[in-house]
Formats: C-alpha cells, structure tokens, sequence
C-alpha cells in the first residue's frame, strides 16, 4: 500500500508499505478521508516528542471495512466507519470504570512515543479493533466523518465542565478544536462566549459558527474586554486549547472567583502560573484527555446540521500532496485550519 511516512523530522516519503493483516478482533479499513491534525503538524519537527520517526500518523480517518479478523462481530466487508484515536484495552482497571481515554497503556494511532508506535491512517489502508469503531450516518460524507475526532474532543472538554444556561464562556485559540468548542457551548445555552485568538480571520470564522464577541490578543486587553462584558466578574468558564503558556495564563485571568478553567491544548510540555491567582480565587483547573465515549454525539450533530465541519475545511487533495501540505500548515499558512487528505 501507499502511505506517507514521516521518516524524519520535518520530512516526508510516499512509500510503499506492506498492507496490514488485522488479528483476530481487528478489521482493515481502506481509508478514504484522513485530516492533517494541528497535532501531527507540531510532531512532524520533533516538538511534541510524540511522533518519533519513522511513523506514519494521521488518527481522524474515515474509510470501509475491507476485511475481518475470524472473531469479529457486527462489523461487515462495505461498512462505512470512522474510528476513535485512542486504543484502549477493554479490561483495564480505568476502562471499566468508563474512563478508556486514561486507560493504562493506551496508544493513539499515528503516534509513537518511547512507549509505543502506532502506524496510523495516512496510508491506503489501516488496521485498528473493533471496539473503536463507529458506523457513519448515510448522511454524512467521508470528508465529514474524518472530522468526527476534534468534535468529539470538543465535545469530551465540554462533558467535563459544569456549564448551565446562560453562562459566560471565555475560549482562548479559534482553531480547528476551538471553533468546535465554540459551536458546542451555543449548543450548550451560553448566552455570551467569547473567542480569544490572534488571527482576525479566525476570528471572524469564530463568530460566524457561534461565538457572541472576538477579541484579538494581541491588540486588546482580553482580561479588562472580558471583565467588561461580564458586569466586572469575569466569565464563568474557560476553554483553553493552545497549549502553550500565554494562552494558559489568559485563560486564567479571564474568569471569576470560583470558575472552572479547562485545558485542551497540549503542545507546551510545561507552562508556568500563577499559583495565588488559582488559589486565591478558587478556581478550578483541569485537563481535557481525548476522548470517552462523545463520538455517538458527535456523528449525531454532524447528521443533524447542528455541528458545521464543513466551514473549517481548507482543502481536499490526494495523499501525495500530503508532504507539501504539511509544509505549507507548518508555515502557518494564511486561511489554512483544517486539510483533508484522499488516499
């Protein structure tokens, strides 16, 4: 099979690949839709330290059962799945107690870690477990299911986050995770959520999908804007999903005393706050791990119109263009957030 492999730090090869055989519980899946994650992007230069070479990533796919293990049930030769990144053991201490995505062991497809190497979906063909797959609706198209992941990360972040209607909500980065956020907490009834990022377009895409008010960080005040818009408290949660130390520390300032501020981002492996900020105030700080069990809903308000994956799309093109493609997301390309590659 074709499949694009990192095999170094910030280089490409298409390479021919064995095909993979699925065990016994595993089915092969022949992909038709991969996105190019903000994740692979960071990986692709060694920076997250978790994409070690050589590796083929890609872990949002879309794609048809080709064939079987002997022991799988329920699942046919011309299903059209999408699959969750994470595999989890279904006998594990955390699994059973309906927490998969911090499953001991856990591997995520497409990653490699001194722990473990997962090959992923930028490839013709991708084996993974049973257990993680998911049917898509007949609604829903390749392209579309491919953008199931970042939505059922939104909308795990959410599920996490005591929200009731009429709350304020402050979410620092409008890519491609933060715009679903933003869409998921209009679904959720905030009356006021305010988008936070440094790039006017996104911005305005921002608003366009649900955000109430756009502030650009690096021309406004976004605590004394927030506080102004929230009779002088501060918003009543926070999304933070950057991942770096700036956007952790406005996440923080932006809310009031006893507020709940959550952590999606994970590209900085350290950041510093302030502790008497957290403490005085109360606030409460939590992370936001992948998934666990959202991707149900997520097809759902995909189906139903309720969730746009569409207006984040930037391109479509063959696997093949994948390597320039990166280049170009890695440049930070202007207008570019989300690519979608087609084996």
């Amino acid at each position: 099979m074709k499949a694009l492999v990192l095999t170094e730090y910030k280089h490409f090869e298409l390479q021919d690949l064995p095909r993979p055989q699925p065990g016994p519980t595993d089915v092969l899946v022949k992909v038709q839709a991969v996105g190019i994650c903000g994740s692979d992007v960071h990986g692709m230069d060694g920076s997250s330290g978790r994409r070690i070479p050589p590796i083929v990533m890609g872990h949002e796919a879309s794609g048809i059962v080709v064939e079987t293990g002997a022991s799988v049930k329920n699942w046919h030769i011309g299903d059209r799945v999408t699959f969750d990144s994470t595999v989890y053991s279904l006998d594990d201490w955390y699994s059973r107690r309906g927490q998969y995505n911090l499953s001991d062991g856990r591997e995520v497809l497409g990653v490699s870690t001194p722990d473990f190497r997962r090959q992923g979906a930028f490839a013709e063909f991708v084996v993974v477990p049973q257990h993680i797959l998911y049917q898509i609706p007949d609604n829903v198209s390749y392209t579309q299911a491919a953008l199931v992941e970042p939505v059922a990360v939104a909308l795990h972040a959410l599920s996490l986050t005591p929200i009731q209607v009429n709350d304020s909500a402050v979410v620092v980065g409008a890519g491609m995770i933060g715009l679903f956020v933003i869409q998921a907490l209009k679904l959720a009834g905030c009356s006021s959520i305010i988008a936070v990022d440094l790039d006017d377009d996104r911005l305005a895409l921002a608003l366009k999908l649900g955000a109430t008010v756009a502030i650009n960080a690096g021309r406004q005040d976004v605590t004394a804007e927030v506080q102004a818009l929230t009779h002088g408290r501060g918003a009543d949660v926070s999304f933070e999903v950057v991942g770096i130390a700036p956007a952790v520390k406005t996440a923080i300032d932006c809310v009031r005393k006893g507020a709940t501020v959550t952590l999606v981002g994970n590209l900085a492996k350290t950041v510093e706050m302030s502790l008497q900020a957290v403490v005085t105030r109360q606030l409460r700080l939590q992370g936001s791990c992948a998934i666990n069990g959202e991707y149900e809903a997520a097809l759902e308000l995909i189906s139903s119109g309720k969730i746009n994956v569409e207006a984040i799309l930037s391109a479509e093109v063959p696997l093949d263009e994948g390597a320039s493609w990166f280049q170009r997301l890695y440049e930070k390309e202007k207008g570019l957030i989300k690519v979608v590659l087609k084996p």
